[in-house]
Protein backbone atom coordinates (compact mmCIF):
# COMPACT_ATOMS: atom_id res chain seq x y z
CA UNK A 1 0.00 0.00 0.00
CA UNK A 2 1.41 3.40 -0.96
CA UNK A 3 0.42 6.59 0.84
CA UNK A 4 1.23 9.98 -0.67
CA UNK A 5 1.36 13.00 1.64
CA UNK A 6 1.26 16.52 0.21
CA UNK A 7 3.05 19.07 2.37
CA UNK A 8 3.81 22.76 2.09
CA UNK A 9 6.60 24.95 3.39
CA UNK A 10 5.16 28.11 4.96
CA UNK A 11 6.81 31.22 6.44
CA UNK A 12 7.42 31.07 10.18
CA UNK A 13 6.89 34.76 10.74
CA UNK A 14 4.19 37.39 11.16
CA UNK A 15 6.17 39.90 9.08
CA UNK A 16 4.86 38.86 5.69
CA UNK A 17 6.08 40.75 2.61
CA UNK A 18 4.36 40.85 -0.76
CA UNK A 19 5.45 41.31 -4.39
CA UNK A 20 3.87 43.74 -6.83
CA UNK A 21 1.68 40.85 -8.00
CA UNK A 22 0.46 40.34 -4.42
CA UNK A 23 2.24 37.00 -4.09
CA UNK A 24 4.12 36.19 -0.92
CA UNK A 25 7.87 36.78 -0.73
CA UNK A 26 9.44 33.58 0.63
CA UNK A 27 13.14 34.17 -0.08
CA UNK A 28 15.10 35.04 3.04
CA UNK A 29 12.22 34.15 5.36
CA UNK A 30 12.59 31.31 7.86
CA UNK A 31 10.15 28.56 6.97
CA UNK A 32 8.50 25.55 8.59
CA UNK A 33 6.29 22.66 7.58
CA UNK A 34 2.66 23.75 7.53
CA UNK A 35 1.32 22.57 10.94
CA UNK A 36 -1.73 20.80 9.49
CA UNK A 37 0.57 18.96 7.08
CA UNK A 38 2.54 17.78 10.10
CA UNK A 39 -0.58 15.94 11.27
CA UNK A 40 -0.93 14.46 7.77
CA UNK A 41 2.65 13.13 7.90
CA UNK A 42 2.18 11.77 11.42
CA UNK A 43 -1.03 10.01 10.39
CA UNK A 44 0.72 8.40 7.42
CA UNK A 45 3.61 7.19 9.58
CA UNK A 46 1.19 5.73 12.13
CA UNK A 47 -0.46 3.77 9.31
CA UNK A 48 3.00 2.62 8.20
CA UNK A 49 3.68 1.35 11.71
CA UNK A 50 0.28 -0.35 11.85
CA UNK A 51 0.44 -2.01 8.43
CA UNK A 52 3.86 -3.43 7.44
CA UNK A 53 3.23 -3.18 3.68
CA UNK A 54 2.77 0.62 3.73
CA UNK A 55 5.27 3.00 2.10
CA UNK A 56 4.99 6.77 2.51
CA UNK A 57 6.00 9.25 -0.19
CA UNK A 58 6.05 12.99 0.52
CA UNK A 59 5.41 15.59 -2.20
CA UNK A 60 5.81 19.34 -2.09
CA UNK A 61 5.80 22.19 -4.60
CA UNK A 62 7.93 25.23 -3.94
CA UNK A 63 11.36 26.86 -4.24
CA UNK A 64 14.53 24.75 -3.80
CA UNK A 65 14.61 25.38 -0.03
CA UNK A 66 11.26 23.56 0.25
CA UNK A 67 13.38 20.40 0.24
CA UNK A 68 13.87 21.10 3.98
CA UNK A 69 10.29 20.08 4.81
CA UNK A 70 10.73 16.91 2.75
CA UNK A 71 13.83 16.02 4.75
CA UNK A 72 11.95 16.61 7.98
CA UNK A 73 9.14 14.28 6.87
CA UNK A 74 11.70 11.59 5.97
CA UNK A 75 13.39 12.10 9.34
CA UNK A 76 9.99 11.54 10.96
CA UNK A 77 9.65 8.18 9.21
CA UNK A 78 8.56 8.65 5.59
CA UNK A 79 10.22 6.45 2.96
CA UNK A 80 10.96 8.93 0.19
CA UNK A 81 9.97 12.27 -1.32
CA UNK A 82 9.84 14.34 -4.49
CA UNK A 83 10.18 18.10 -4.98
CA UNK A 84 8.34 20.10 -7.64
CA UNK A 85 10.30 23.27 -8.25
CA UNK A 86 10.34 25.63 -11.20
CA UNK A 87 10.12 29.40 -11.64
CA UNK A 88 7.15 28.79 -13.92
CA UNK A 89 5.23 27.47 -10.87
CA UNK A 90 5.61 30.79 -9.03
CA UNK A 91 2.40 32.62 -8.24
CA UNK A 92 0.20 29.54 -8.52
CA UNK A 93 -3.18 29.73 -6.82
CA UNK A 94 -4.91 26.65 -5.43
CA UNK A 95 -6.18 25.64 -8.87
CA UNK A 96 -2.74 25.72 -10.52
CA UNK A 97 -1.08 24.19 -7.45
CA UNK A 98 -3.51 21.28 -7.23
CA UNK A 99 -3.26 20.69 -10.98
CA UNK A 100 0.55 20.50 -10.76
CA UNK A 101 0.51 18.23 -7.69
CA UNK A 102 -2.08 15.92 -9.24
CA UNK A 103 -0.06 15.67 -12.45
CA UNK A 104 3.12 14.85 -10.52
CA UNK A 105 1.38 12.20 -8.41
CA UNK A 106 -0.07 10.58 -11.52
CA UNK A 107 3.07 10.75 -13.68
CA UNK A 108 5.94 10.43 -11.19
CA UNK A 109 4.43 8.23 -8.46
CA UNK A 110 1.80 6.25 -10.31
CA UNK A 111 -0.07 3.66 -8.27
CA UNK A 112 -1.18 4.85 -4.83
CA UNK A 113 -3.89 3.94 -2.38
CA UNK A 114 -4.30 7.07 -0.29
CA UNK A 115 -3.39 10.76 -0.52
CA UNK A 116 -3.26 12.72 2.73
CA UNK A 117 -3.22 16.53 2.88
CA UNK A 118 -3.48 19.07 5.66
CA UNK A 119 -6.92 20.69 5.91
CA UNK A 120 -5.50 24.22 5.77
CA UNK A 121 -2.26 26.04 5.03
CA UNK A 122 -1.60 28.79 7.57
CA UNK A 123 -0.34 31.18 4.86
CA UNK A 124 -3.57 30.93 2.85
CA UNK A 125 -6.25 29.18 4.88
CA UNK A 126 -8.37 28.35 1.81
CA UNK A 127 -8.74 24.58 2.39
CA UNK A 128 -9.01 24.17 -1.40
CA UNK A 129 -5.83 22.40 -2.52
CA UNK A 130 -6.59 18.92 -1.15
CA UNK A 131 -10.15 18.75 -2.50
CA UNK A 132 -8.94 20.13 -5.85
CA UNK A 133 -6.30 17.37 -6.12
CA UNK A 134 -9.06 14.82 -5.53
CA UNK A 135 -11.14 16.43 -8.27
CA UNK A 136 -8.25 16.38 -10.77
CA UNK A 137 -7.60 12.70 -10.05
CA UNK A 138 -11.26 11.66 -9.84
CA UNK A 139 -10.96 10.46 -6.23
CA UNK A 140 -13.48 10.27 -3.38
CA UNK A 141 -12.48 12.62 -0.58
CA UNK A 142 -13.11 13.14 3.11
CA UNK A 143 -12.27 16.48 4.72
CA UNK A 144 -11.88 17.55 8.37
CA UNK A 145 -10.52 14.14 9.37
CA UNK A 146 -9.46 13.80 13.01
CA UNK A 147 -8.26 10.18 12.96
CA UNK A 148 -7.83 7.27 10.58
CA UNK A 149 -9.34 4.19 12.21
CA UNK A 150 -8.43 1.62 9.56
CA UNK A 151 -7.07 1.44 6.03
CA UNK A 152 -7.22 -2.07 4.58
CA UNK A 153 -9.03 -4.31 2.09
CA UNK A 154 -9.54 -1.32 -0.23
CA UNK A 155 -11.60 0.46 2.43
CA UNK A 156 -10.80 3.52 4.55
CA UNK A 157 -12.53 4.31 7.84
CA UNK A 158 -12.03 7.66 9.59
CA UNK A 159 -13.42 9.90 12.28
CA UNK A 160 -14.46 13.22 10.73
CA UNK A 161 -15.10 16.42 12.66
CA UNK A 162 -18.53 18.00 12.11
CA UNK A 163 -20.41 20.76 13.92
CA UNK A 164 -22.35 18.29 16.04
CA UNK A 165 -19.24 16.31 17.07
CA UNK A 166 -17.48 13.35 15.44
CA UNK A 167 -18.83 11.34 12.51
CA UNK A 168 -17.51 7.92 11.45
CA UNK A 169 -17.12 7.74 7.67
CA UNK A 170 -16.10 4.95 5.29
CA UNK A 171 -15.03 5.16 1.66
CA UNK A 172 -13.31 3.02 -0.93
CA UNK A 173 -9.63 3.27 -1.86
CA UNK A 174 -7.92 4.97 -3.58
CA UNK A 175 -9.09 8.20 -1.98
CA UNK A 176 -7.92 11.50 -0.52
CA UNK A 177 -8.34 12.86 2.99
CA UNK A 178 -7.59 16.23 4.59
CA UNK A 179 -6.39 16.19 8.20
CA UNK A 180 -7.57 18.51 10.92
CA UNK A 181 -5.58 19.00 14.12
CA UNK A 182 -5.51 15.57 15.73
CA UNK A 183 -5.62 14.49 19.35
CA UNK A 184 -1.97 13.40 18.91
CA UNK A 185 0.98 15.61 18.03
CA UNK A 186 3.45 15.06 15.16
CA UNK A 187 6.55 13.25 16.41
CA UNK A 188 9.98 14.81 16.62
CA UNK A 189 12.58 13.34 14.27
CA UNK A 190 15.13 11.00 15.86
CA UNK A 191 18.86 11.17 15.15
CA UNK A 192 18.80 8.10 12.90
CA UNK A 193 15.91 9.64 10.96
CA UNK A 194 17.84 12.88 10.46
CA UNK A 195 20.87 10.91 9.27
CA UNK A 196 18.69 9.03 6.79
CA UNK A 197 17.16 12.26 5.47
CA UNK A 198 20.63 13.70 4.86
CA UNK A 199 21.71 10.63 2.87
CA UNK A 200 18.62 10.07 0.75
CA UNK A 201 18.39 11.47 -2.78
CA UNK A 202 15.29 13.62 -3.29
CA UNK A 203 14.48 13.99 -7.01
CA UNK A 204 13.30 17.39 -8.23
CA UNK A 205 10.97 17.84 -11.19
CA UNK A 206 10.28 21.02 -13.10
CA UNK A 207 7.71 22.27 -15.56
CA UNK A 208 9.06 20.35 -18.55
CA UNK A 209 9.20 17.06 -16.60
CA UNK A 210 5.44 17.07 -16.00
CA UNK A 211 4.26 17.81 -19.54
CA UNK A 212 2.05 20.71 -18.53
CA UNK A 213 1.22 23.72 -20.68
CA UNK A 214 2.36 27.20 -19.62
CA UNK A 215 -1.30 28.21 -19.43
CA UNK A 216 -1.87 25.61 -16.69
CA UNK A 217 0.73 26.67 -14.14
CA UNK A 218 1.90 29.75 -12.26
CA UNK A 219 0.11 33.06 -12.60
CA UNK A 220 -1.09 32.23 -16.13
CA UNK A 221 -2.78 29.08 -14.88
CA UNK A 222 -4.38 30.77 -11.87
CA UNK A 223 -7.95 32.01 -12.38
CA UNK A 224 -7.92 33.69 -8.98
CA UNK A 225 -5.62 36.47 -7.80
CA UNK A 226 -5.02 38.58 -4.70
CA UNK A 227 -6.34 42.08 -5.36
CA UNK A 228 -5.25 43.40 -1.97
CA UNK A 229 -3.24 42.11 0.97
CA UNK A 230 -3.35 43.77 4.36
CA UNK A 231 -2.93 43.05 8.05
CA UNK A 232 -6.21 43.32 10.00
CA UNK A 233 -6.17 45.90 12.79
CA UNK A 234 -5.38 44.64 16.25
CA UNK A 235 -8.51 44.58 18.37
CA UNK A 236 -8.53 45.42 22.06
CA UNK A 237 -8.98 42.45 24.34
CA UNK A 238 -12.29 42.07 26.10
CA UNK A 239 -12.92 43.16 29.67
CA UNK A 240 -14.94 41.37 32.32
CA UNK A 241 -16.94 43.54 34.71
CA UNK A 242 -16.66 41.81 38.07
CA UNK A 243 -19.41 43.06 40.35
CA UNK A 244 -22.27 41.15 41.99
CA UNK A 245 -24.58 44.15 41.71
CA UNK A 246 -26.40 44.06 38.35
CA UNK A 247 -27.32 47.75 38.46
CA UNK A 248 -23.73 48.76 39.13
CA UNK A 249 -22.53 46.46 36.33
CA UNK A 250 -24.91 48.14 33.86
CA UNK A 251 -23.76 51.60 34.95
CA UNK A 252 -20.09 50.63 34.46
CA UNK A 253 -20.87 49.11 31.04
CA UNK A 254 -22.77 52.20 29.87
CA UNK A 255 -19.93 54.45 31.04
CA UNK A 256 -17.33 52.43 29.14
CA UNK A 257 -19.44 52.37 25.97
CA UNK A 258 -19.79 56.15 26.13
CA UNK A 259 -16.05 56.55 26.64
CA UNK A 260 -15.49 54.61 23.42
CA UNK A 261 -18.23 56.64 21.70
CA UNK A 262 -20.16 53.44 20.98
CA UNK A 263 -23.11 54.71 23.00
CA UNK A 264 -24.16 58.37 23.06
Amino acid sequence: MRIVVCVKQVPDTSEIKWTENNTMVRDGVESIMNPFDGYAVETAIRLKEKYPDVTVTIVTMGPPQAKDVLKRAIAMGANDAILLSDRKFAGSDTVATSRTLAKAIKEKIGDFDLIICGQFAIDGDTAQTGPSIAEHLGLPQITYVKEVLSCKNKKLTVNKEIEEGIQKVECSLPSLICMQKCDYEPRRPLIRGVMKSNRINIPAYGFEDLGLDTSEVGIKGSPTFVSKAFRPPVKDSGEIINTPDKKEAVEILVKKLREKQILV
